[in-house]
């Protein structure tokens, strides 16, 4: 299945009308989704009778290699990279053309501006990014492998953790078990935080030992070749102390409450509110500040996003986080996060990693 190819007929299916004659498309990402071309640097003019992907002579064999078939224009060394691009669009002959704006610098819109003034510039935003926050059937099937990653990396951490491992040392070790695992990289920095630091949702790592606490919050995800992963866990360290059992089993209960509000139809904004109303219920209301999850894909946060303002209507395809958290100053903080995808009757977790807290002890003497 030549999924790129299909991706871009979608996206010119919905070219003129009241719309542009063409796209042109300067995100890195979007242009992977839209090519399956790897590297950077590249734009695609898309049209519908035609598609033109435009790098320069470093990717030459590499487009040939992973975009068999598509049309490339590369930039000779000698001319400089607006002014090759610019000429590229008058060349490709098109009246009006979209031009993606949350990628584009003023500077460049601008300078393209002054070399065609006879192009009809249309500001575009999103065009593409919503047909990426609805998942083909292979992007599922790389989120799937990205996961299995991600929790191959996790079974290993969990094994070699010892009381003097300091967050710094397992942020690092982390990173490698995932490039073991299979992974191209992990998602995004992964988070190891002790104890009181657990409390900082996003906490930079640093030179605490986990024997220092009673939990460690451990967030990470995996990059296969394209598509990634996010899972957050926390683990209990020699027992289960009684605050951490009554905090951990809020947030488990919100999750709980989250994943049956999932289904085709459901309005981000309300499956937030399930959540929160839990967490609310058992007094930790004040104590968690972000949304409850995030669209997931070729990048790490994409659409749809589920927090309290979010009007996003979920689509059978997304797939998303969900991972409510309570964070108490001076004492840490729990946050249970999986991948979910929609489907047209409900919703399928994704991730299987253990989240009973029971199961979640490591360093018992």
């Amino acid at each position: 299945m030549d999924y790129p190819a299909r991706r871009r007929q979608s996206i010119v299916d919905t070219l003129g009308g009241d719309g542009p004659d063409a796209l042109l498309v300067r995100s890195a990402t979007n242009v992977t989704y839209l090519t399956g071309f790897s590297g950077d640097s590249t734009s695609l003019l898309l049209a519908r009778d035609r598609a033109l992907i435009v790098s320069d002579s470093r990717y030459t064999e590499q487009i040939a290699e992973e975009c068999p078939g598509l049309d490339a224009a590369i930039r000779p060394p000698a001319q400089a990279p607006l002014g090759f691009l610019a000429a590229t669009i008058r060349a490709f002959g098109v009246r009006s053309l979209g031009i993606e704006s949350d990628h584009v610098t003023v500077t460049e819109y601008e300078a393209l501006r002054h070399e065609l003034p006879a192009v009809e510039w249309r500001l575009e935003c999103n065009r593409v990014e919503s047909l990426r926050a609805v998942k083909d059937d292979g992007e599922i099937a790389a989120i799937r492998e990205a996961v299995a990653i991600a929790e191959r990396a996790f079974t290993a951490f969990r094994a070699l953790l010892c009381p003097d491992d300091r967050e710094k040392e397992l942020h690092d070790e982390m990173e490698s078990l995932v490039r073991r695992a299979g992974g191209k990289c992990s998602s995004f920095p992964p988070i190891v935080a002790v104890g009181a630091r657990a409390a900082l949702p996003h906490a930079p790592p640093s030179d605490k030992s986990i024997g220092e606490g009673d939990h460690v919050l451990i967030d990470w995800g995996a990059s296969g070749r394209f598509y990634k992963s996010d899972l957050t866990r926390v683990l209990a360290i020699r027992n289960i102390s009684p605050k951490l059992q009554e905090v951990y089993g809020v947030v488990l209960r919100a999750q709980a409450a989250a994943l049956r509000a999932l289904r085709p139809g459901a309005v981000a904004k309300d499956v937030d509110a399930e959540a929160r109303a839990v967490i609310a219920r058992a007094g930790f209301g004040d104590f968690f500040g972000h949304g409850l999850g995030h669209g997931i894909g070729l990048e790490v946060h994409e659409a749809p996003s589920l927090r309290a303002t979010s009007e996003a209507v979920l689509q059978p395809g997304n797939v998303v986080t969900v991972e409510p958290g309570i964070y108490l100053p001076g004492w840490g903080g729990v946050r249970i996060e999986d991948d979910v995808l929609i489907t047209p009757d409900g919703y399928e977790v994704l991730t299987s990693a253990p989240k009973e807290l029971a199961s979640m002890v490591v360093l018992a003497e």
